[in-house]
């Protein structure tokens, strides 16, 4: 695919600000509407975007207006700690507009990674199964598939009672300092080697966390069995559009697998939100996962509604 160096007559680009949120947010939903036939997005997500700690607007996003002003592209380019891999993501129904999108993000990502001192760079963006016209431009770029999320979810009908106590197991809120900082070590280990993983600081971890309008600390929980630390999950808002909650993490590390660790973190999950009056629970999961995460969540109800396939390309 040929780069392109101009944008289409009348059109004109600028680096989005956060009072674009709304704006941009229109783009988004009109976009996720025509591929999936809903609005896969809401405007804490987008607020959220747009503040994120470290996301330099002026350099890692774009967003493209038409000759009456309105949004017809926006695309961003996410680096990870310091690593070769980075995030991309371009909305745009005009085909010259994406083209002209994933040139710049290509681009912005090669450099992230010979600032981080990287040779080359892996880039992944996310595609919707139903969206054949993003695979097929990510396809002609020379990316791959390289992994499948499956968002999954449970429907909650009257009242669901808590998880049956498993011998040894104790769960701690969040709201405590010590717990997060013993949970970030836990998500570090527990998410090791899995697709798309790079392990963050604990301040780094922090602050992304604490940055979202749909989290707050006490919906972080962290698994000890025996005493010692085992799994943790974050329970977020994410959802709330649809009356769900979400669990947005959930970790186990390697040696207290097997003893039922996720299963109650999922049950309390479950809990919570029936509790508080909310339809369902909603989470994603890497259907290549190396642990059976996926058989774990259809064993307990859990439901797959929508499939994410990340395309990755690897760039010199």
């Amino acid at each position: 695919m040929c780069a392109m160096d101009a944008l289409p007559a009348g059109h004109t680009v600028r680096p989005p600000r956060p009072e674009d949120a709304e704006l941009i947010l229109g783009l988004v939903h009109a976009y996720t509407t025509a591929v999936i036939g809903f609005a896969d997005y809401t405007l804490e997500d987008m607020c959220d975007e747009l503040r994120r700690p470290g996301f330099d607007l002026e350099r890692d996003a774009w967003l493209v207006l038409g000759p009456a002003g309105e949004p017809v592209g926006y695309a961003t380019a996410n680096g990870k700690s310091g690593s070769d891999e980075v995030d991309v993501d371009v909305v745009s129904a005009d085909p010259a507009i994406a083209d002209w999108l994933f040139t710049r993000v290509l681009d912005r990502a090669r450099e992230i990674g010979r600032a981080g001192g990287h040779d080359g760079v892996t880039v992944d963006q996310g595609v919707y199964r139903d969206d054949t016209a993003l695979r097929t431009r990510v396809a002609a770029l020379g990316f791959e598939a390289g992994t499948t999320f499956h968002r999954m979810r449970i429907d909650h009908v009257g009242d669901v009672p808590p998880p049956a106590p498993v011998p040894g197991l104790v769960l701690r809120q969040g709201v405590d300092p010590a717990v997060r900082r013993t949970a970030h070590e836990v998500w570090n280990a527990s998410f090791a080697g899995q697709f798309g993983f790079v392990p963050k600081s604990y301040d780094a971890w922090h602050a992304d966390l604490d940055s979202k309008s749909i989290f707050d600390w006490s919906g972080l929980w962290l698994a000890e069995l025996d005493g010692r630390p085992a799994g943790f999950a974050t329970c977020t808002d994410q959802f709330a559009d649809e009356d769900c909650g979400y669990v947005g993490h959930l970790g186990v590390l390697a040696e207290a697998r097997g003893r039922g660790v996720a299963k109650h973190l999922l049950g309390h999950a479950f809990h919570l939100d029936a509790s508080a009056g909310r339809v369902g629970t909603i989470l994603h999961v890497d259907s290549n996962n190396p642990t059976p995460a996926l058989g774990l969540y259809e064993s307990v109800g859990m439901r797959p509604v929508l499939v994410i396939d990340v395309w990755r390309g690897r760039l010199a």
